[in-house]
């Protein structure tokens, strides 16, 4: 990752409180989409996934195999005490380093949060872990923001940033944000293409 947003930066973050992007609980776009899932056997991927609420709402709707990958050793450490009894595997680690194949990945603050110079990289990096026929799922900002992270965008630039690796399923407005995020994130479904 760039040398600015490595694990001390993050690491600070989470001791100082300085979590604003943190809601404090799933997000509603993000459970609405879990609770169409069937499949409780899926392999998860959340990276990026701070508090993982999201990862606490799989588990608690029964999914088995939720995998949590976050830079910061600050969050990974409270999570794996957290959930020690869960099942819940939360590995400290660069999302770019990670290996392994995944039916779902969910997007959540993880996108807007590294520098938009690696959103290329992001998506290579998502192609190779999620397995044919799997899906990557979640939410990404559709407005500008001044300075970063969070870094923002529009859908335009996200379609083509996915195009070479995904087809998209679905990119539009999120009708259900929280208040604060009304009108500014859209929802997408993509699945990886044949290459």
């Amino acid at each position: 990752m760039s040398n600015e947003f490595n694990q001390h930066y993050w690491n600070e973050r989470y001791r100082t409180g300085q979590t604003g992007w943190d809601i404090g609980y799933a997000s509603p776009p993000l459970t609405d989409y879990i609770d169409g899932l069937t499949d409780k056997n899926l392999k998860i991927l959340i990276p990026g996934g701070g508090n993982s609420y999201e990862a606490d709402y799989l588990l608690q709707q029964g999914f088995t195999d939720v995998t949590v990958v976050d830079i910061s050793s600050e969050i990974i450490h409270k999570l794996q005490e957290r959930y020690a009894a869960s099942g819940l595997k939360a590995v400290c680690e660069d999302f770019f380093e990670h290996s392994g194949h995944y039916d779902l990945i969910l997007e959540q603050t993880f996108f807007c949060a590294i520098d938009p110079a690696l959103r290329p990289r992001y998506v290579q990096k998502m192609y190779e872990l999620v397995t044919s026929g799997g899906t990557l799922a979640g939410l990404l900002f559709d407005r500008p923001f001044v300075g970063g992270p969070p870094f923002g965008g529009t859908v335009d630039e996200y379609k083509s940033l996915f195009n070479d690796y995904f087809e998209l399923k679905r990119m539009d407005a999120a009708h259900n944000s929280i208040p604060p995020r009304q009108g500014s994130e859209v929802f997408f479904v993509a699945s990886p293409k044949s290459i």
